[in-house]
């Protein structure tokens, strides 16, 4: 996973201290980023504008350095991502002459033909900064859900800066703030523009939309068999849990042949590795065991310590760029795990992302009251994604070098998944009878995973490495904040005030990296239960007295429920 930085517009004149001294500060600057992507560092740069990137070298290995150029050298561009579908707009751009092998050229022609247009064409995860050096002309973009990062703000000057993380602009933008998913900004516009606007956002446009689930198996197939396109060793994240066996599964269908080829050619890498973590004795480790036997793969476990995981506490909260407490619980391991990835020489893996989203698979949807509420609330999930687990996965990995990919969240399956009736995905039947969570997602899976696994029950990933990490996490911060300091905790952080020591223990160890109101702001807040938005803890009327977003704070619905 690559990083970006761009300067614009920074002002002639000595102010400033010229574009020789702009430069300097953005080489240095990105390589608090560097890794992202520690194999290759380019720059450009002319009288107003600087581009830097860091590059994690996964397509197109030997010609993709960037900033990439348009044939005739007045475009560049820099960029973080990933395009699953450049070859079919290749192909709709026959008097183009792309120069690299990188799949994410594609943006440059498209954006001198198309303007703004293209980027619903775009089927990707990606964060880019696109510049007209004739004109000073630019433009800035990221996917639809925000599977990459990107932040951006002014400096004392006037000067645009935009990052892949915040930790490249903090010290030097007095404000800045998350560049929007689904936005592009231009020169000549005030503020970013949404250009990802989905049918299904409405309740109306998908009631009584039919699904058939061998069609939902079909298109989630297609899309890893999409994200699999790489030149360099891959592998697949398998928890134990639904969502990431079933993506391991597909991978497995598809890991013989090359995707960059149009399976033609052999796969360089045909062996799917997987790859799970956890505390000994964790509820994951043993399910993802039996996923690997069943699929084949070469299956590698990971343990660690309580005591390992709080001492990479504060490396994690400085790469997270968060004090959220699911995200930390769950960050801490997995960031662990990729260091174990990276040195196995694996540069990309598969994550199961982006499904409890989608089909309503955390338990509290349960206690959805109707489908109405229980879509708004999918799609209020998917909205806030950037900000939860699509940043977990993303900065957890790319701390370490490593690009994590999420095909539930590729577009194509996105948009088929979220256009039926969600009446399809509750957990109730079309009789009232509790069922399952995910239900429909099961039944499309049928054969493909162990039946044990299949109809195993929604664990999120910081229950299933083990409760006691949890429950270590809330012991050890109450040895590190007093009740004193909690009761206090409105004077010292009146934004987002945190409830519980751990909360209060997450923040204060952001602050130290990250100070000041701006940084604060780029974090959400809010009561959750079990990871729910705000909006659902009216659902049942116990989780007003909870602020735990374990999974186990849903009484009658986890089997070890607190």
């Amino acid at each position: 996973m690559c990083s970006i930085l761009a300067v614009l517009e920074i002002p002639t004149g000595t102010e400033s201290g010229g574009i020789a001294t702009v430069r300097a500060r953005a080489i240095e600057l990105s390589r608090r980023m560097r890794h992202r992507g520690p194999d290759w560092s380019g720059v450009f740069h002319d009288e107003c504008n600087v581009l830097v990137h860091e590059r994690l070298a996964i397509v197109g290995i030997e010609s993709g350095a960037q900033p990439l150029r348009s044939a005739d050298g007045r475009h560049l561009l820099a960029v973080n991502g990933e395009i699953y579908n450049h070859r079919d707009l290749e192909l709709g751009l026959p008097d183009y002459k792309l120069l690299t092998d990188s799949d994410c050229e594609v943006i440059l022609p498209l954006w001198i033909s198309q303007g703004l247009d293209f980027l619903g064409s775009l089927n990707g995860i990606f964060a880019f900064v696109g510049l007209d050096s004739e004109t000073g002309d630019w433009i800035i973009g990221r996917d639809s859900i925000g599977v990459v990062p990107l932040y951006y703000g002014r400096d004392e000057h006037g000067a645009l800066w935009v990052a892949s993380e915040m930790k490249a602009i903090a010290d030097t933008c007095s404000e800045f703030e998350e560049f929007p998913p689904g936005h592009v900004w231009t020169r000549g516009m005030d503020k970013p523009q949404l250009y990802f606007e989905p049918a299904w956002h409405a309740y109306e446009a998908v009631e009584g939309k039919p699904c058939d689930p061998a069609d939902l198996n079909a298109s989630l197939e297609a899309a890893v068999e999409r994200q699999l396109m790489c030149d360099v060793p891959y592998g697949v994240l398998l928890s134990g849990g639904l969502d990431s066996s079933i993506v391991a599964a597909c991978a497995v269908k598809h890991a013989k042949t090359r995707v960059e080829s149009g399976g033609k050619d052999e796969a360089w890498w045909p062996r799917v590795h997987s790859f799970a973590i956890g505390l000994e004795g964790a509820p994951d480790l043993e399910a993802a065991v039996k996923v690997a036997d069943m699929l084949g793969t070469v299956h590698h476990t990971m343990h660690f310590t309580v005591q390992e995981g709080i001492d990479a506490l504060r490396e994690v909260i400085w790469h997270l760029e968060t004090y959220d407490v699911t995200s930390i619980r769950a960050s801490t391991p997995m960031y662990l795990l990729a260091r174990k990835i990276k040195a196995m020489g694996i540069k990309m893996v598969l994550s199961g992302e982006g499904a409890d989203e989608i089909f309503g698979g955390y338990l509290y949807f349960h206690k959805a009251p109707g489908a109405h509420a229980f879509h708004d609330e999918t799609v209020a999930k998917l909205d806030a994604l950037h900000m939860y687990d699509c940043l977990r996965a993303n900065k957890s990995m790319a701390a370490w070098g490593v690009e994590a990919r999420v095909p539930f969240l590729d577009a194509e399956f996105l948009d088929m998944a979220m256009s039926f009736d969600p009446k399809l995905k509750m957990c109730v039947d079309a009789d009232g009878k509790p069922r399952m969570e995910k239900h429909i997602l099961r039944e499309a899976f049928v054969g493909t995973i162990p039946k044990e696994i299949l109809w195993r029950q929604k664990e999120q990933f910081s229950d299933g490495v083990g409760y006691s990490w949890i429950d270590s996490l809330r012991e050890y911060a109450e040895t590190k904040v007093s009740d004193e300091k909690l009761e206090r905790a409105a004077w010292r952080f009146p934004h987002n005030t945190p409830a519980t020591k751990e909360a209060y223990l997450f923040r204060e160890i952001f602050e130290g990296h990250y100070p000041g109101p701006s940084a604060a702001a780029c974090v959400p807040g809010g009561k959750s239960v079990a990871c729910s938005t705000p909006a659902a803890i009216a659902w049942d009327a116990s989780f007003e007295a909870s602020a735990d977003p374990s999974g186990r704070a849903v009484a009658g619905v986890h089997d070890d429920a607190y």
